[in-house]
């Protein structure tokens, strides 16, 4: 009996593998719930059987074949009542993924389902609604970037046909032909340098380097600008002045569209100050200014591409609206973030982070600096 016993279970072993093999050769999902459903249902009932004819024989052979068939018909509806509740979900996020490839990028999968099915439709749509997102914003920097191109060329055309008639004489026009392809030169640079940092394609010549000289040479390029606005610019950097591993010329530029803006919107005979904290692993730079502090809606948006708060006096200045959102790039270039917030006593406080060197040590970055 023993023996007898053993092989049934060998037996039954091996079949259960072998029927696992098979189904998952099966070509749909529904099919490979059905054979499932089957194999869950015959594979125990023939166990019994077999069981039943070597230890008490068949005596009853009608009932139990009837209790194996119905017992199988069960299996088989329930499965495919399973199987269409499993694949319902999916055939619509299938449908959606082609409405999705067809171009309709408003289409969404339906979140239902078993909780599987569910977290699956959620990350489908989430996913379609980053691809819309950043159709988008392509869109938005084609038209923007088209605008802010024809006013500059517009008026280089005007120049030149003035010229070309001899309306005007060369003296007259060239400093403001200059002036109009610095424009165009740095709104060319601008949208480049976005376009590598959303390809990730952006290099960073990192070196271990303190901040307190960057944050001199920057507050020296602004101030005559802070002069002629009657703000007064300050430093606070902490005595330690802790290296971080960084890009220079990268977060001077960060730090100078920070400055520029905030000489900008100070109040006349206010104060901007850049503060330089250490923290466990990171350091915080953060640009002060005794302005009108900043708006709500000004907080969300003043990182997106082409804003700008004040279009007239942005366009006066040559400012395409990209400054902030080039600095949000190269920050978290870093692997550092940047924020927006109104200080406690008023103004503005534009702060981000950026990674401590590896060694912390003041002297040795300044050993690496190259020369």
């Amino acid at each position: 009996m023993n023996t007898v016993a053993l092989v049934l279970a060998l037996a039954v072993l091996v079949t259960g593998i072998a029927a696992a093999a098979i189904v998952r050769l099966l070509p749909t999902l529904r099919s490979q719930l059905v054979a499932l459903a089957l194999l869950s249902v015959c594979l125990p009932l023939g166990v019994v059987l077999a069981s039943g004819l070597v230890m008490f024989g068949m005596h009853d052979d009608a009932k139990i074949v009837s209790v194996a068939v119905v017992s199988t018909l069960c299996a088989l509806c329930g499965a495919l009542v399973l199987g269409r509740r499993i694949l319902q979900p999916l055939v619509r996020l299938r449908a959606t993924s082609a409405q999705l490839a067809a171009g309709d990028l408003s289409a969404r999968a339906p979140e239902s389902g078993p909780r599987e099915l569910l977290e699956l439709g959620g990350s489908f749509n989430e996913m379609a609604a980053s691809i819309e997102r950043l159709f988008d914003v392509r869109r938005e920097l084609v038209a923007w970037a088209s605008h802010d191109l024809r006013t500059p060329l517009a008026s280089l055309r005007a120049m030149v046909e003035a010229l070309e008639d001899g309306l005007a004489t060369p003296a007259e026009y060239l400093p403001a032909i200059r002036g109009q392809t610095e424009i165009l030169s740095r709104l060319v640079e601008d949208l480049f340098e976005l376009a590598m940092i959303d390809a990730g394609a952006l290099t960073l010549e990192l070196q271990d380097s303190s901040l307190g000289p960057l944050v001199s040479d920057c507050l020296r390029a602004v101030e005559a600008e802070a002069r002629a606005n009657n703000v007064r610019l300050e430093s606070r950097v902490d005595p330690a002045d802790p290296a971080v591993r960084v890009a220079p010329d990268k977060i001077e530029r960060v730090l100078l569209n920070l400055l520029g803006n905030a000489v900008r919107h100070a109040r006349p005979n206010g104060t901007v100050a850049v503060v330089v904290e250490p923290d466990t692993d990171h350091v915080l730079i953060a640009v002060e200014d005794t302005g009108d502090g900043v708006a709500p809606e000004t907080r969300q948006r003043m990182f997106d591409r082409f804003w700008r708060e004040d279009d007239s006096r942005a366009r006066s200045s040559g400012g395409a609206g990209l400054g902030l959102a080039i600095s949000q790039g190269l920050v978290q270039a870093h692997g550092g973030k940047i924020w927006a917030e109104n200080r406690t006593g008023g103004g503005a406080r534009v702060a981000f982070t950026l990674p401590l060197a590896t060694d912390g040590s003041l002297s040795r970055a300044r050993a690496t600096d190259p020369a």
